[in-house]
């Protein structure tokens, strides 16, 4: 899920959120954060990821612990990732044709229901793999839905040119929570046991939900001041109007006739496929050609997380970010990538690694933002579905098939071909809209957005 807690109580949620002029104009990367509501987002979405990577923490231990074997471990985790192959496109349906504030409340609720569930089977010593696969696969299952209806109640917590920095304090957020948790998780397993670790999760996801209903989208409260702004988008937190199209059919074919989203897709796969997999990679590296160890793919790692976050704030500063801002981003860090491929020590490359971060984690709140604003407010559910289904099959194909690459070419061959890869597909779809052609391939096409101004990154 999509930071800072507040302290007045959770009636405050539901106080209309700042006027739009406290924001305008404002590069700010926590102006987000100036609407009450998504203070109070921002506060739950903590509380549920400490305690998801609370769980995380102990939860391929617990497998281990079942079964005594690692296939089963990762056959879990494929379980709980398969669903959202092809799931996330009904899954996105569901969050436009529901109002949008019951699908999170409902979804988190049954996050939690299944957490108190596993904690109840693990205390009672009645968890077998038969039990825990099926608990994983319904865990995936809910997310298709829980997914996209979080991330666009979230944004329409703010404006639409507050949206990069709502993303941008969401990704703090991850951040923060993945480090709480895990830490909170040893400590919980060590003096409460592995069921305490479920059970905390699931109080975190009935917190979320007792969160939801006090919160109050942004469009409500301008026009309730009279400030509303014309060209902001229709904020989406119902069903779509009557007569609407909400088939699944309707949503992936406006994803495959906007040039904007085809070009974003194909900026995000190849960087997904061929670079951005530096957990692998970036560790053989570390341990192979520059004959490192644990501890210094550790301190890569701590240089990966810096420049996460530094992206992070830096993408929160953006307001109208474009698919050409993404591309040109993603193939600066590719071609980071090559050189640090090449890089004769240690020390070169974690002078490389932190710039690379940074561009990847830009690249991505900028992606995100064109992602979930894009399209009309009636069917961003269903793109989100769409991007759920592809993003699923890139983390599913992606690893293996760069595994396959470094096993040819070695891990140095791995990050200079695949970031030459990546930074010439980018440059070709370039060339190509440069050269007048009708179909870009990376890089979108002048159109106009959904609020009927000039599209983001083209020529007014």
């Amino acid at each position: 899920m999509s930071s800072s807690p507040v302290s007045s109580s959770s009636a405050a949620a539901s106080a209309p959120s700042a006027p739009s002029h406290t924001s305008s104009g404002s590069r700010s990367p926590w102006r987000s954060l100036r609407y009450r509501s998504m203070r109070w987002w921002s506060l739950a979405n903590f509380v549920s990821n400490a305690g998801t990577w609370m769980q995380l923490t102990v939860q391929n231990l617990l497998v281990l612990q079942i079964t005594g074997s690692a296939a089963a471990t990762g056959l879990s985790m494929s379980v709980q990732a398969a669903p959202g192959l092809l799931m996330s496109l009904v899954g996105g349906a569901a969050v436009d044709r529901w109002p949008r504030k019951l699908t999170a409340s409902v979804s988190q609720a049954l996050l939690g229901a299944i957490a108190f569930t596993t904690a109840v089977l693990v205390a009672t010593g009645g968890l077998d793999l038969t039990v825990l696969m099926v608990l994983a696969g319904l865990t995936g299952v809910v997310a298709t839905v829980d997914g996209p209806a979080c991330a666009l109640l979230g944004n329409d917590l703010v404006p639409p040119e507050d949206v990069p920095s709502a993303i941008g304090v969401g990704s703090l957020v991850h951040s923060a929570g993945r480090l709480t948790g895990a830490a909170l998780g040893g400590v919980t397993v060590g003096f409460l046991g592995t069921a305490a670790a479920y059970a905390a999760n699931g109080f975190s996801f009935l917190f979320v939900a007792a969160v939801i209903p006090f919160l109050r989208p942004a469009l409500g409260a301008l026009r309730r001041t009279g400030a509303a702004d014309t060209a902001v988008a229709p904020v989406a937190s119902g069903p779509a109007p009557v007569g609407e199209d909400m088939t699944v059919r309707q949503g992936l074919t406006y994803f495959m006739r906007r040039p904007r989203l085809m070009a974003l897709a194909g900026v995000t796969g190849v960087s997904a496929v061929f670079g951005r997999n530096y957990t692998l990679t970036l560790a053989v590296l570390v341990t192979g050609p520059l004959a490192g160890g644990a501890g210094s793919f550790g301190t890569v790692s701590t240089v990966l997380a810096v420049g996460g976050v530094i992206g992070a704030v830096l993408g929160a500063r953006l307001r109208r970010p474009s698919v050409r801002l993404v591309g040109v981003l993603a193939a600066a860090g590719a071609l980071l990538q090559v050189v640090a491929g090449l890089s004769p020590s240690f020390a070169v490359l974690l002078v490389l690694v932190l710039p690379m971060a940074v561009a990847e984690s830009v690249s991505d709140t900028a992606g995100t933002t064109v992602l979930q604003t894009d399209p009309p407010a009636h069917l961003r559910g269903r793109v989100l579905g769409v991007w759920g289904s592809i993003s699923t099959a890139w983390g599913l194909g992606g690893p293996p098939a760069l595994g396959l690459l470094m096993e040819l070419a070695g891990a140095r061959g791995a990050l200079v071909s695949g970031g030459l890869i990546v930074a010439g597909s980018i440059g070709a779809g370039l060339l190509l809209r440069r050269r007048g052609g009708t179909t870009p391939v990376l890089l979108p096409t002048r159109e106009r957005d959904v609020t009927g101004q000039p599209a983001l990154g083209t020529a007014a």
